[in-house]
């Protein structure tokens, strides 16, 4: 595979495919509203989703640009305001060194909890953030919060990212207690492509026996044959992330054509069947998402492998709702509820 990261991000176009094509007729919008099944409460910020210009989109425009001009924003949280932390920590034997972003929630604590952060992007972009309500509960648990900035698709596939997200993990246990964290209180987690990230980290730490309390998978992306050789169900993948998207964003970071007879199983969670053992799991996803099939079959099979899940599937929710649309009665529930599913698993 010789496409650069720019020319993923172009032939995916990362936009909500509706939203282009919506207003193309008076017939066509006659004949169907592309938000009618969208919650009421977040059309509003859905319809000022900026879509990218693949002709003219580099990658820089893309990672710092926002993705969305907010109807209706949150308001400013003072945490916020606080630094966060550049530490670059040992990569992997033969590995380079791995930058993180942390936020300390009570420097010099003992005994607390510490969580591995890891961001979206499509496994194609994004850079290591910490979201602001998972500071805010640092804030007030007193917990270590660590994201990584992994090496990106297609320049490194994998497993060099999940390289570089154990290494983050391997540095929090080694480091546990100058950091004052109680190494069974550390979780995983991410949302998107962090998601998947952290789904697989969380199975690389059972097979290789570090100890994880908790991972936390908001709308993960978990499973290459979405939209490659197995059709989305109708209605999700519409706004926002896309079948084609997801296409690239697979076979950008697996080196293979993604939904193929080359995939290897085991780097693909959604393909791997013994799932037990693995720490308990929040997992959510809105029902216009296109990986509303493979988060709740993941859930499915967590839960028959005899591991704890707690499934939240947001009717009208498109995918990333929770930050287009941060205000909507549904994103405040939704953020509230792993955020405290992790607060109690994490004691």
């Amino acid at each position: 595979m010789t496409n650069s990261r720019r020319d993923v991000l172009r032939a995916a176009g990362l936009a909500a495919a509706v939203v282009g094509s919506a207003g193309t007729g008076w017939a066509q919008a006659a004949v169907r509203d592309p938000y009618a099944a969208v919650d009421p409460d977040m059309v509003d910020d859905l319809r000022l989703l900026v879509p990218m210009e693949p002709s003219t989109a580099t990658l820089e425009r893309f990672r710092h640009r926002p993705a969305v001009r907010l109807a209706h924003p949150a308001p400013r949280s003072p945490v916020s305001a606080l630094p966060l932390a550049t530490v670059m920590v040992p990569g992997l034997p033969g590995q380079p060194p791995v930058r993180t972003v942390q936020f300390d929630g009570a420097p010099g604590r003992r005994d607390r909890a510490a969580i591995v952060w890891l961001h979206g992007g499509g496994y194609v972009a994004g850079a290591a953030g910490i979201p602001v309500a998972l500071r805010e509960a640092a804030q007030a648990h007193g917990w270590l919060v660590v994201a990584v900035d992994y090496r990106l698709a297609p320049e490194a596939r994998l497993p060099a990212s999940l390289a570089d997200n154990e290494a983050a993990l391997r540095w929090v246990v080694a480091q546990a207690d100058a950091l004052g964290v109680d190494r069974r209180r550390i979780a995983v987690g991410g949302a998107s492509a962090g998601g998947g990230h952290a789904a697989m980290l969380a199975l690389a730490a059972r097979d290789r026996s570090i100890p994880l309390a908790y991972q936390v998978l908001i709308y993960p992306m978990l499973d290459d044959r979405t939209g490659s050789s197995r059709a989305a169900r109708p209605g999700t993948g519409d706004f926002v992330w896309t079948a084609a998207s997801n296409c690239f964003g697979w076979s950008a970071l697996l080196g293979v054509p993604a939904g193929s007879a080359g995939v290897p199983a085991r780097a693909v969670p959604g393909r791997r069947d013994d799932l037990r053992g693995l720490p308990p799991a929040f997992i959510g996803v809105g029902t216009l998402d296109l990986f509303l099939d493979e988060d709740i079959a993941y859930a499915g099979r967590l839960a028959a492998n005899g591991v704890a899940v707690d499934l939240a599937v947001v009717p009208g929710a498109f995918h990333a709702f929770d930050n287009a649309a941060p205000m909507a009665r549904a994103s405040r529930a939704f953020t509230a509820r792993w955020i405290t599913d992790l607060a109690a698993a994490l004691g």
